[in-house]
């Protein structure tokens, strides 16, 4: 893969729960991207961040509650993000989507979609509803989205690939996501 400018692509792992199989996935695609580029490719788990139901909106770092500092400057130094999610009641996390609530809208950044499940669906009804989310957020959405039926065959514990033959399906996502995340970032600097 080419290295263009630098890029700072921030993946959030978006399932709370103490055994998640889409963190997985997370864990494999901030492997994949750090040994495929030069870009800062860094991992958000929101079981590492304790949000509450949203009060305020943090507008800047200086302005962020101590205790998501931290987060702040990682939310708002991203050029791009890729959200990882597995599939509640068709829909994607809530804890994702407080996440990023606390947070204003992401303008212009591009946005790549991820959902897996242990299910034959892969979290399909997910992806869908993060496309409306991708635009609520004035974000741009990667067209090509990376859908994950059978995640826990696919993938083990410490997010190794299981599946070989579901490398081309990763390879096309990331290629395609490269390709817009790299020509928007290039133009908003």
């Amino acid at each position: 893969m080419k290295n263009y400018e630098f890029m700072n692509i921030e993946i959030i792992s978006g399932s709370p729960r103490p055994d998640s199989v889409t963190f997985r996935v997370a864990q494999y695609l901030h492997n994949l991207f750090a040994a495929k580029t030069n870009y800062h490719i860094g991992l958000i788990d929101v079981r590492e961040h304790a949000f509450g139901l949203l009060q305020r909106v943090i507008v800047s770092v200086e302005k962020a509650p101590e205790a998501h500092k931290a987060i702040a400057e990682r939310m708002f130094a991203a050029d791009a993000f890729i959200l990882v999610t597995p599939e509640y009641n068709g829909s994607y996390s809530p804890a994702l989507k407080n996440l990023l609530d606390h947070f204003p809208k992401q303008m212009h950044k591009p946005f790549g979609i991820v959902t897996a499940s242990k299910g034959a669906m892969g979290g399909m009804r997910a992806s869908q509803q993060m496309q409306l989310l991708i635009n609520a957020l004035f974000g741009i959405g990667s067209p090509y989205m990376l859908v994950i039926p059978f995640v826990d065959k696919k993938l083990d514990a410490e997010g190794n690939l299981l599946d070989g033959s579901f490398q081309s399906n990763i390879d096309t996502f990331v290629h395609e996501y490269l390709w817009l995340a790299e020509r928007i970032c290039k133009n908003n600097k």
